[in-house]
């Protein structure tokens, strides 16, 4: 048995705010791992037919997060993968539920600074339209942190390359793994 079968056995869900790497140390994790990757956002337009942005103006936020916690809910019903999730997805309840249930809830956690300059160079965050990217984040740090450290784990990410945050993962997670077979 190879040192990570153990980190294969469930769904790994990653957590936290928009920017800090969910879906591109997602991929580096799950290829680490051996296991497929899934993001909740793409599951979601694909689902909808129709991108986030456009989702959110049509239908409002809402129905945006139920059609989330269908399209999480599916998800976790399929083998062990990694699992990008939306930054706001853990903070439905019945979502956060379905995580900690089904899954390993992973808070990866950057400095709202280092967030503030990843997320200011792309335009296609609909919570952020419009408005200051430092100010949502620290509006979301406030509103949904304590939320956050319900996950099963935190990992504290700086702006380091993402090899240094897989690494940070997978010895995370491995403690994890060990502690809970205990």
């Amino acid at each position: 048995m190879d040192r990570f079968e153990p980190l294969r056995r469930r769904t790994i869900a990653l957590v936290g705010l928009m920017g800090v790497g969910k879906s591109s140390v997602g991929h580096r994790l799950a290829n680490a791992l051996g296991l497929p990757f899934r993001d909740a956002d793409t599951e979601v337009e694909a689902a909808a037919g129709r991108a986030i942005p456009d989702i959110f103006a049509e239908f409002g936020e809402p129905a945006f997060r139920e059609g989330e916690r269908r399209v999480i809910s599916r998800l976790l019903d399929e083998a062990p993968h990694v699992l990008a999730t939306g930054g706001g997805a853990f903070m439905d309840t019945k979502t956060r539920e379905l995580i900690k249930a089904k899954a390993i809830s992973v808070w990866l956690k950057t400095d709202l600074e280092v967030l503030a300059r990843r997320v200011g160079r792309k335009d296609s965050r609909p919570l952020l339209i419009g408005k200051d990217p430092m100010e949502v984040l620290k509006a979301q740090a406030e509103a949904r942190y304590p939320t956050y450290a319900h996950a099963d784990i935190t990992v504290e990410t700086g702006d380091a390359p993402h090899h240094v945050t897989v690494d940070q993962l997978l010895r995370a997670l491995s403690a994890y793994v060990e502690e809970q077979s205990q």
